[in-house]
């Protein structure tokens, strides 16, 4: 009797033990993508005068291949202009003189482990 009580107490753990392993990867694995943790101009905001560069921080460092930044104004045109230097974690890019006006960021990064991930954000010059 005791020795199949000790069987399935060593059963039991080792499920427990490969469960909780599965769990550890598969919540590594979630947030191994490059999410946006910073942005100058901040998203959403209204700037008082115009930006000379967007610069992106992210969780993870960045690939250069297909990590790249794109910045239009409210009819579409691209007022960014160079290409994006990436560094670390960091993405950034020059911009054109900017009027007044609204502006939409469009960002794509590559992480290092070659997750990708894509976002946009808004932010204003002037009032």
């Amino acid at each position: 009797m005791f020795r199949l009580m000790s069987f399935a107490f060593a059963l039991a753990s080792q499920t427990v033990v490969l469960s909780l392993s599965a769990l550890v990867l598969w919540t590594a694995a979630a947030y191994a993508h490059a999410h946006l943790s910073r942005a100058a101009p901040r998203v959403d905001s209204t700037v008082a005068s115009a930006p000379h560069e967007v610069t992106l921080s992210f969780t993870e460092n960045l690939e250069s291949v297909r990590s790249t930044i794109e910045v239009r104004d409210a009819e579409g045109a691209r007022m960014d202009q160079g290409e994006a230097e990436i560094s670390g974690r960091t993405m950034r890019i020059g911009l054109k003189p900017l009027p007044q006006g609204t502006y939409k960021v469009f960002w794509r990064a590559l992480s290092v482990d070659t997750h990708q991930s894509e976002g946009t954000f808004m932010f204003r010059v002037g009032k």
